[in-house]
């Protein structure tokens, strides 16, 4: 692994996993659950700076919000796990302010809006992997929520998928500092390069 990171924005994707309103704003069904990492990581002003300088420099911007319709007629009668949690606190309902992505981060004009994420690996329901191969992306930079698990799951796929995945170490969030710091340390170089925002920064 190279000392100093290189990127070639015209191959490479910033893909923003679930920074919804859900996780990141006051009111949000998971917002407290996530907070106390939000705020040790700064997660969301890093990201934001991060996405205005990749932007600029010609890196794919891409959001990959989760929603489902009312009822979540898309999942298992008999949720259980991360799903379930979803479920019963009525959370990424289509439409809703909670499953609109936070003001800081709307989507602009040639951002991508990755579709039909229902599930935790950003690969598995939509067309990431073919967006991400008809323009000929090699390397997806990841940041959001929660950070051992859609941002991992992506992560895992990626990597198998023969992508060149870098992970934000401070642009991530998870429900406690104990699972984020663990992921980070134990998992993420499995699968990834992990680096904090201003390594990429630096590499633009």
């Amino acid at each position: 692994m190279a000392d100093t990171l290189t990127l070639d924005p015209t191959t490479t994707a910033l893909v923003l996993i679930e920074f919804q309103n859900e996780f990141t704003s006051d009111g949000g069904v998971l917002h407290d659950a996530v907070s106390e990492v939000m705020d040790k990581t700064g997660m969301l002003a890093n990201t934001v700076t991060l996405v205005e300088k990749a932007r600029d420099a010609g890196v794919t911007i891409m959001h990959a919000p989760i929603t489902f319709a009312p009822g979540y007629g898309e999942l298992t009668r008999h949720p259980y796990g991360i799903l379930k949690g979803v479920v019963d606190g009525n959370a990424f309902v289509k439409d809703s302010w909670g499953a609109t992505i936070v003001d800081d981060l709307t989507p602009a004009d040639g951002d991508i809006v990755i579709e039909g994420k229902r599930g935790l690996d950003t690969f598995a329901s939509t067309n990431l992997d073919f967006i991400l191969r008809s323009k000929g992306i090699t390397t997806i930079i990841l940041g959001g929520f929660l950070t051992n698990c859609c941002v991992e799951s992506t992560m895992r796929s990626g990597y198998e998928n023969g992508y060149r995945v870098i992970t934000l170490t401070d642009c991530t969030a998870a429900t406690s500092v104990a699972e984020h710091d663990n992921a980070i340390s134990f998992d993420y170089p499995m699968f990834s390069q992990p680096v904090e925002s201003t390594a990429v920064l630096s590499a633009l």
